[in-house]
């Protein structure tokens, strides 16, 4: 590409910044967190110091590589709580944005659900009203026993014919 064209879109300058996913980061710090919260993580990190403690407190002193202060484990568990500090916060983060967008989703149901009730409410309603000015199979069964006991009352009242 010539550097003088015009109807050519520029070379992209180099970033000094490393481009990164940030999806994929947090799956990642969410998946370490995940880890960090385990018992076996629990059980691993006390066998690794369990294992540097001895190791540098029983070891031929030609073979200790952290001598009785042990500053390099302090210093080790200090870097390993201030990178997993930040990675607890995104995971967090990340859950919450979760469980917002499925508490707004929740809201929208439930909101539709209302709708339904309250529709269905007043359809009910209103087959119960329409059903209160239709004469009912035993709303009429009971008329016709009605008329027909005042019938028979009648015709036992009435004299017999010689």
């Amino acid at each position: 590409m010539t550097p003088g064209r015009l109807d050519q879109p520029r070379d992209t300058r180099r970033k000094l910044v490393p481009a990164y996913d940030p999806e994929s980061f947090g799956r990642m710090s969410e998946r370490i967190a995940r880890f960090m919260g385990t018992a076996r993580f629990l059980v691993y990190m006390t066998g690794i110091i369990a294992v540097w403690v001895l190791w540098n407190a029983v070891a031929p002193s030609g073979l200790r590589f952290d001598p009785y202060p042990f500053i390099f484990l302090t210093f080790t568990l200090s870097l390993q709580a201030s990178y997993a500090a930040p990675l607890i916060l995104l995971a967090q983060n990340r859950q919450a944005d979760r469980d917002r967008v499925q508490y707004e989703r929740d809201r929208a149901q439930n909101e539709r659900s209302i709708a339904d009730t309250e529709y269905l409410t007043r359809e009910i309603a209103g087959l119960r009203q329409a059903l209160g000015e239709v004469a009912t199979r035993d709303y009429l069964r009971s008329e016709l026993q009605q008329f027909l006991k005042e019938l028979d009352a009648r015709d036992d009242r009435q004299p017999e014919a010689p």
